[in-house]
């Protein structure tokens, strides 16, 4: 783990600034610290291009005194508008050494320790992805949930996008990701509260409000139901679902920190873009 000196600041969040759209970019533009010792964390969703999670993260990193990143499903596309063509881990390694490059952490980097008002506490950015275990009611399988989803005309885009290589499929490289997170999580001191960051909620909870619940077949892992438990979490982070709001589960506190889609933040009150304050 890492620190900084000692400050006044506080620890911000937010997620799925989509700036692949104009406005959405324009909210970029506009998201400014509060104080000069303010650290952000951005839970994942950045962009598709590398050209545009460089920009963003290089605009945030010349702003605050700490960038924490993870990535969303949209950075690890391989998208058809993106000269860079790289596919699956080699990607994810592609945008790891492009934040050290700028000196944002990424969840490949030490952990992180957040030192101000309500601190210390260990900032935890987890890659995770998920493995389809958020079935639809009524589906045991992966393979009834993809058809049942397939018949409503709700099916994520990873399927097209996302590639997994050089593992055999995305819940595979799920479990690879979530058994090597469980042996750092459990090397953090005992007496250290940790917020744990990462762009899909770590228990299901969250996606019982989705509009489409067949959606939360991508929006994480039945794995990590009890990691808000087994670890002191002052806040589980995370984004994805486009729905921003606080939840509790089990007394912790989860936050869900996205901005959206233009359509989606214009339809909310209060000011669009503002990060979450978590600490």
């Amino acid at each position: 783990m890492t620190g900084t000196a000692d400050g006044r600041g506080q620890l911000l969040a937010i997620s799925d600034l989509h700036i692949s759209h104009a406005d959405n970019r324009a909210l970029v533009e506009g998201i400014v610290p509060r104080s000069d010792d303010d650290w952000l964390l951005v839970a994942g969703d950045v962009a598709e291009t590398v050209a545009d999670i460089d920009w963003c993260l290089k605009t945030l990193t010349a702003r605050f005194r700490k960038v924490v990143w993870v990535p969303g499903n949209h950075e690890l596309w391989t998208h058809p508008s993106d000269p860079v063509t790289l596919r699956g881990a080699a990607r994810y390694a592609h945008l790891v050494e492009l934040c050290r490059e700028l000196g944002v952490t990424t969840p490949e980097d030490p952990y992180p320790v957040w030192p101000g008002p309500d601190g210390p506490v260990v900032v935890a950015p987890l890659f995770l992805l998920y493995d389809y275990s958020f079935l639809p009611s009524g589906c045991a399988t992966k393979e009834e949930g993809l058809a049942y989803a397939h018949e409503t005309g709700v099916v994520c885009n990873d399927e097209t996008l996302l590639h997994p290589d050089p593992y055999p499929s995305r819940e595979a490289w799920c479990r690879a990701r979530v058994a090597e997170t469980e042996r750092r999580l459990a090397e953090l001191p005992a007496d250290l509260p940790v917020v744990l960051l990462n762009h899909y909620p770590l228990h299901r909870h969250p996606t019982e409000v989705l509009w489409y619940p067949e959606f939360a077949m991508w929006c994480g892992t039945a794995l990590t139901a009890d990691w808000h438990r087994a670890h002191r979490v002052a806040a589980m982070v995370y984004g994805h679902l486009h729905i921003p709001r606080t939840t509790h589960q089990d007394g912790v506190r989860f936050e869900e920190v996205s901005v959206g889609y233009p359509r989606e933040w214009q339809r909310r009150q209060g000011p669009p873009g503002i990060p979450r304050r978590i600490l």
